[in-house]
């Protein structure tokens, strides 16, 4: 699989943002990175990168990201290194190379993939019988799909996150930002707006990413009053199988919750998401190489404390409990 996050169209929208973005390549592996700020300082990060062919090829691409932060003035490396050829288990060969865990993983570490090789006939029977039957019985309620390449369509998914926003209590990502995408992608074919429409209203829009083999479910949401037709699955079905025409192997939904974390806050996402068929792959995770060692240990040793902090607050702030 190819991760969108190291493509070179997902460079294009890192520079349209202003943000500063190194590729380099070299025998069996590349990267992209990106300067962040963060409490530490300048951080370079490479979202599900390094990739690399071979652990020998692993160690180029890291001393190449070092040599790079060390130019930028970089405190640390953030990788994820899901594309690397370790011979051992990952955790052993990151820790032995001196990268650590970082405090949170920045990209899903679980995802769910859909694979589109073979005939549709067999990704479809893989599928929940119900996912199989709106997609092929909704038309008969007056719901339409259609794909766009047009950036200004990006107002209809919009729209629908910010009701989806309202409904569930969460922030979503900024207009700005998803306009910016938008701006960025569309126009050049690495990313396409899947909409349903009812009677020609939209009621539900998807936004998907394409890499060279696989297409990636990226931002999602529907019309509440039209919740009833559930017309979001017939609509990533719709996606998958314009992605099985384009030629693309893997679908990627994206982030899933653990199978014994039923509370998860994706689990509602995860029952969704499963129900296309498909499988579960693991990731390392998010791990963090120091380059300035003094200031990257004084940012954990804060952070540390920070957080010990917050929880004598959150403590301290429950009412005292009384027995009577």
């Amino acid at each position: 699989m190819e991760f969108f996050l190291q493509t070179p169209a997902w460079a294009d929208v890192q520079s349209s943002l202003g943000r500063t973005v190194h590729q380099q390549s070299g025998p069996g592996w590349s990267f992209l990175a990106v300067e962040e700020k963060n409490p530490a300082g300048t951080v370079l990060y490479a979202p599900y990168g390094p990739v690399a062919s071979s652990a020998e090829a692993f160690d180029g691409a890291l001393a190449a990201l070092v040599a790079t932060a060390r130019s930028c003035g970089a405190v640390f490396v953030r990788i994820e290194p899901v594309s690397v050829g370790l011979n051992m288990p990952a955790a052993t060969e990151l820790s032995r190379r001196g990268l650590q865990p970082a405090p949170v993983n920045q990209q899903p570490e679980l995802s769910w993939i859909v694979d589109l090789e073979g005939d549709f006939k067999d990704v479809l029977a893989a599928m929940k019988p119900v996912n199989r039957n709106l997609y092929r019985n909704i038309h008969k309620k007056g719901v339409t799909f259609r794909a766009s390449q047009n950036p200004d369509d990006i107002s209809i998914l919009l729209d629908f996150l910010h009701m989806t926003a309202r409904r569930n209590g969460f922030k979503p990502q900024s207009d700005e930002y998803l306009t910016q995408v938008a701006a960025s992608l569309m126009p050049a074919g690495a990313a396409t707006m899947f909409i349903a429409e009812l009677h020609g209203e939209p009621i539900a829009a998807a936004l998907a990413y394409d890499s060279a083999d696989t297409r990636t479910y990226a931002h999602a949401a529907l019309d509440d009053t039209h919740r009833k037709l559930s017309a979001g699955i017939p609509l990533l079905v719709t996606l998958m199988a314009d992605a099985k025409d384009r030629g693309l192997k893997h679908v990627d939904l994206w982030g899933v919750a653990p199978a014994d974390q039923p509370n998860h806050k994706w689990a509602g996402f995860t029952a969704f998401k499963k129900s296309f068929g498909g499988r579960e792959v693991e990731y390392p995770g998010t791990w963090d190489l120091p380059v300035q060692k003094l200031r990257y240990n004084a940012y954990q040793l804060a952070r540390k404390l920070r957080d010990k902090l917050r929880a004598l607050r959150s403590r301290s702030a429950r009412p005292a409990r009384t027995d009577t």
